[in-house]
């Protein structure tokens, strides 16, 4: 029985003889007849923690990955002994090449990912041509770097984000102060302001004010 996400090659004496489809069929069970099961379904294959040197000399390591499926099975069984080593090598070429060339400070901009991943399926399909394979897509799924210059970086990082919070609470305070300024200019311009809020701070905190024909007396506590 041969399920609708494979096919089974048939060989006599060593000589493709037929590819079945999905369905059941009768083979006879001889010693000369040999079945390959090819699975025809999407898979991934993951290329990780390779250490590449950047074209300014900084080693980063970076794991791929590609999605790939079977597009011809009897190349995917004939052509190699071992069509997914290929594959992996391929893959590990094209991100070298891709990686190698670039510096890290490019590197680390948000949209060189993507730039890298948008390279790496064409030279990957073409180191595996005849294979039986198509690739449908690779990309970069980690970049990171390693050692003494990533705690350097995050070194930087933390003192960038010091710098922004000193500057916000700096802001702030330059903000407070301008208030309190423009506070201190309006009660000057008019001191009736300052009575009133006077009177208000003390009906707030319960003190009695005794309103006179001079003004009012300091505030009693109840």
């Amino acid at each position: 029985m041969v399920q609708a996400s494979e096919r089974v090659l048939v060989y006599r004496d060593g000589v493709f003889e037929a590819m079945l489809e999905p369905g059941r069929h009768s083979v006879r069970k001889i010693w000369r007849v040999r079945r390959e099961s090819v699975d025809l379904r999407v898979r991934q294959l993951t290329v990780s923690g390779q250490e590449i040197f950047t074209a300014d000399g900084v080693t980063v390591r970076v794991t791929a990955v590609v999605r790939w499926q079977v597009s011809d099975p009897r190349a995917f069984v004939e052509y190699a002994e071992a069509p997914l080593d290929l594959l992996h090598v391929a893959l590990q070429l094209a991100v070298r090449e891709a990686v190698g060339r670039r510096e890290l400070e490019e590197l680390l901009r948000p949209d060189t990912r993507s730039a890298i991943s948008a390279e790496l399926p064409e030279p990957v399909r073409a180191e595996v041509a005849g294979l039986g394979i198509t690739v449908e897509d690779a990309s970069i799924r980690d970049l990171a770097l390693i050692g003494e210059l990533r705690a350097a970086l995050a070194e930087t990082a933390l003192e960038r984000q010091r710098g922004r919070a000193a500057l916000e609470r700096a802001r702030g305070e330059a903000a407070a102060l301008r208030s309190l300024a423009n506070s201190a200019k309006l009660l000057d311009d008019h001191p009736a302001l300052a009575a009133l809020r006077m009177i208000q701070a003390a009906s707030d905190a319960g003190a009695t004010v005794v309103l006179t024909p001079e003004g009012f007396t300091p505030p009693t506590s109840r």
